[in-house]
């Protein structure tokens, strides 16, 4: 399960706002990071975290590392995150590594140096809140994603909610570029 929490064009927003989200950020962790573990879920973070307040990263690395080796489900929080900074910096990554290789490499080679290498191209993807865009979100790995809208804000999100964008995913048919008689 990934979450979409701040983006890295949410810092244009005004700053009591961007402070708000950061003490909302801060207190999510503190508070939920132990109870994670409890359950067996692996707590990740992908983004730049170089512009969070060290406390912060402290957090963030302590709850990685202590849900490290947990085997059930990974929650992973996209925390100042954008899917062409991650398509950029996965470039950067490969071309110092094989400087030589600069016009040869594969869709498999750039995909394991993006952030979400460790997990699997998400099945579902929904947004709440009425809008109809994915907002810069994992950009690389949504391209067989399904999409699912609902104008139901986050806070109001619930299970009945979730139910129903499962419903509609099931009702949909994945081909991955094949025809429906070759599925």
């Amino acid at each position: 399960l990934t979450l979409f929490a701040f983006s890295s064009e949410n810092w244009r927003r005004p700053p009591e706002e961007v402070s708000f989200l950061m003490q909302l950020f801060s207190r999510s962790l503190d508070k939920e990071v132990d109870r994670l573990h409890e359950n067996g879920i692996r707590f990740r973070v992908i983004g730049d975290l170089s512009r969070f307040e060290a406390s912060m990263v402290s957090m963030i690395r302590r709850g990685e590392q202590l849900t490290r080796d947990n085997a059930g489900l990974t929650l992973t929080i996209a925390a100042n995150y954008g899917g062409r900074w991650d398509i950029i910096q996965a470039m950067h990554r490969m071309l110092a590594r094989f400087p030589e290789r600069r016009d040869d490499f594969t869709e498999e080679e750039l995909s394991a140096e993006l952030a979400m290498n460790y997990g699997p191209e998400p099945d579902l993807f929904i947004r709440t809140g009425g809008e109809k865009r994915i907002s810069n979100f994992l950009l690389w790995q949504l391209a067989y994603t399904e999409l699912y809208f609902t104008d139901t804000l986050w806070p109001d999100f619930d299970e009945k909610a979730l139910d129903e964008a499962i419903a509609s995913y099931r009702s949909r048919e994945r081909r991955f570029g094949r025809t429906s008689e070759q599925v």
